[in-house]
C-alpha cells in the first residue's frame, strides 16, 4: 500500500526543514500524535541526521548511514501515525509495507523489493506534482488559447489582391486582424467569467484505457511493461479520440496533457530516483509476524525466509526499477510492531543489528484518549462536527462527556481486544449514530452532548461482553 505524502507549507509555519531542530520537530509531531515521546524524539533525530549529512563532504556523507528505528508496542497507539507526519514534515517519499503479506502465499511470497518499487512511485508521483505545478500558469496560458481556437477558429487568411489595390487590401486585412482581436478578448473575458461554462467543444484527448493483463516475471511487471510499452505503444495509451466536453471538462482535460507535454518525463525520473535514494522513508508494519525462531518447522521457516529476504534491502542493495537503479544505502527503514506473542530476540540476529534504535511506545491511558479526542489538529471530534455541519447540526461536547467516552473506551479494550485509540472511532460512531442517520431531516439544530447520555447509550452494550465484541 503506497502512501503519497506531499509536503505541506502550513506544516512548517514558515520555517524551512534544515532550521528545524529535533525539538521543533518533536514540538510539530506533537500537533498530531499524542504522548510517545521516546518514538518521536527517535524519528526527529534521525530525520535531522539526515540534514547534518547533507552538510558533509560527499566522501563523508557517503559512508554514514541512517540508524534504522524498531517501534515496540500494541496496535491503535500511534506508531503508523508516527512515521506518516514525519514523512510529511520532511516532504520525503513515504511507503508503508505490512511484513506478513510476503508470506501470505506460502514459502515464496511477494517480491520483497516491490517495496522500493513502490517507494519510487511514490518519489515519481511526489517529483511530478512539484514539476507540474512549476508549470502549471504556462500550461493554463497555453490550454486557455486551445479553448479560444475551438470556440474562435482562427480566420482564413483572405487572397492576395490583383495589382493596384493593394494598399486597400492591406487595410482592410488589418480591419479584418483587428476586429478578431477584440473578439477573440472579449470571448477572453467571458471565458474567464464563466459566461462559456455552458458551452460545449471537440477535442481530442489520449485515451487512458490499459491492457487488462498481468505478466509474471523474475524482474516484476513493471519491467516487462516497459518492453511493452516500447514494441506495442498502441496498446499503451498511444491512441486518441474526439469527444465532446463541456468548456470547464475540456480545460481540465487539456490542462493535463498540457502540464504532462511541458514536464520533462526523463528529468522526473531522475530527480525521483535521487530523492528515494537520499531521502526515502520505508515503515515495515508488522514485523512480529515474521519473528520466527532460528531452527524452526513449518511457519517458521518461511517466516526466517522473508526476515533473510528483507535483510538486504535494509543493509543496502541495489533493486531495478523501471526508472533505473536505486540503492538503498540511506533509506530510512521503521519498522514496527506489537511483539505480543514474539519478541524482538526472535528475529535473526543479522536483521536485529540492522535496526539499532529501538523506542517501546506505552499503552494508552485514560488521560490520553481524552486527549487524542480533543487537542490534534485531525482530532475525531472536530471530525464529526465538521461532518454534521454540513447539514446545519452543531455538536457540541461536554468535558464530561469526552471524559466519559474515553472512560468507556479503555474499558472496553480491558475487557476485550486492545486496539488503542482506534476504538474511540467506534465509540463516536455508535454514540452519534442516530443523529448521523437522521442528519438535517430536521432543519438547522444545535446538540449538546453530556455524561448522561454517553452512560445512556453506551453502557448496555459495554455491559454485555458478548455483545461489546461485535460492536464495540
Amino acid at each position: 500500500m503506497t502512501i503519497h505524502l506531499p509536503a505541506s507549507v502550513d506544516e512548517l509555519q514558515g520555517r524551512t526543514l534544515d532550521s528545524l531542530t529535533p525539538r521543533q520537530i518533536v514540538a510539530e509531531l506533537d500537533r498530531h500524535v499524542v504522548g510517545q515521546i521516546a518514538a518521536k524524539r527517535a524519528v526527529a533525530v534521525a530525520l535531522r541526521n539526515r540534514i547534518r549529512r547533507q552538510r558533509l563532504p560527499p566522501e563523508v556523507a557517503s559512508e554514514v548511514t541512517p540508524k534504522n528505528i524498531l517501534m515496540i508496542g500494541p496496535t491503535g497507539v500511534g506508531k503508523t501515525e508516527i512515521a506518516r507526519r514525519l514523512a510529511r514534515l520532511a516532504g520525503s517519499p513515504f511507503v508503508k509495507v505490512e511484513a506478513s503479506k510476503y508470506t501470505e502465499v506460502g514459502y515464496v511470497g511477494r517480491d520483497v523489493e516491490s517495496m522500493v518499487r513502490d517507494l519510487t512511485e511514490a518519489a515519481v508521483d511526489m517529483v511530478r506534482r512539484e514539476k507540474q505545478a512549476e508549470v502549471r500558469e504556462k500550461a493554463e496560458h497555453n490550454v486557455e488559447e486551445q479553448i479560444l481556437d475551438l470556440l474562435l477558429p482562427p480566420t482564413r487568411p483572405t487572397p492576395t489582391p490583383t495589382l493596384g489595390f493593394a494598399d486597400e487590401g492591406d487595410a482592410a486585412r488589418e480591419a479584418a486582424r483587428e476586429q478578431s482581436r477584440g473578439t477573440r478578448e472579449k470571448l477572453r473575458e467571458a471565458l474567464r467569467a464563466g459566461a462559456l461554462d455552458q458551452r460545449t467543444v471537440e477535442v481530442e484527448v489520449r485515451e487512458k484505457s490499459f491492457p487488462s493483463f498481468q505478466i509474471l516475471s523474475n524482474q516484476g511487471v513493471e519491467e516487462m511493461d516497459v518492453n511493452l510499452k516500447d514494441v506495442l505503444p498502441g496498446l499503451f495509451g498511444g491512441r486518441t479520440r474526439r469527444r465532446r466536453l463541456t468548456v470547464p471538462e475540456a480545460r481540465e482535460a487539456l490542462l493535463q496533457e498540457e502540464q504532462a507535454r511541458l514536464v520533462d518525463a526523463e528529468q522526473v525520473a531522475r530527480l525521483a530516483v535521487e530523492r528515494a535514494q537520499s531521502s526515502g522513508i520505508v515503515f515495515i508494519d508488522e514485523l512480529d509476524k515474521v519473528a520466527g525462531r532460528e531452527g524452526g518447522h513449518g511457519p517458521d521457516v518461511s517466516r526466517e525466509g522473508v526476515q533473510r529476504d528483507i535483510l538486504p534491502i535494509v543493509e543496502g542493495t541495489t533493486v531495478t526499477t523501471k526508472y533505473g537503479p536505486v540503492r538503498t544505502d540511506h533509506v530510512l527503514f521503521i519498522a514496527a510492531g506489537a511483539f505480543h506473542v514474539s519478541k524482538p530476540s526472535d528475529l535473526i540476529p543479522e536483521l536485529q543489528g540492522r535496526f539499532p534504535i529501538r523506542v517501546e511506545l506505552e499503552p494508552l491511558t485514560h488521560e490520553d484518549l481524552v486527549r487524542i479526542l480533543t487537542e490534534p489538529r485531525n482530532a475525531l471530534i472536530k471530525q464529526y462536527q465538521a461532518l454534521l455541519s454540513t447539514e446545519g447540526v452543531e455538536v457540541t461536547f461536554t468535558d464530561d462527556a469526552i471524559r466519559e467516552m474515553a472512560r468507556f473506551a479503555m474499558e472496553v479494550n480491558q475487557a476485550t481486544e486492545n486496539i488503542g485509540a482506534r476504538r474511540l472511532a467506534t465509540i463516536l460512531e455508535k454514540l452519534l449514530e442516530e443523529l448521523s442517520f437522521d442528519g438535517g431531516s430536521d432543519g438547522p439544530r444545535q446538540m449538546r452532548i453530556d455524561a448522561p447520555e454517553v452512560r445512556d447509550r453506551l453502557a448496555p452494550l459495554a455491559a454485555d461482553q458478548d455483545l461489546s465484541r461485535f460492536i464495540l
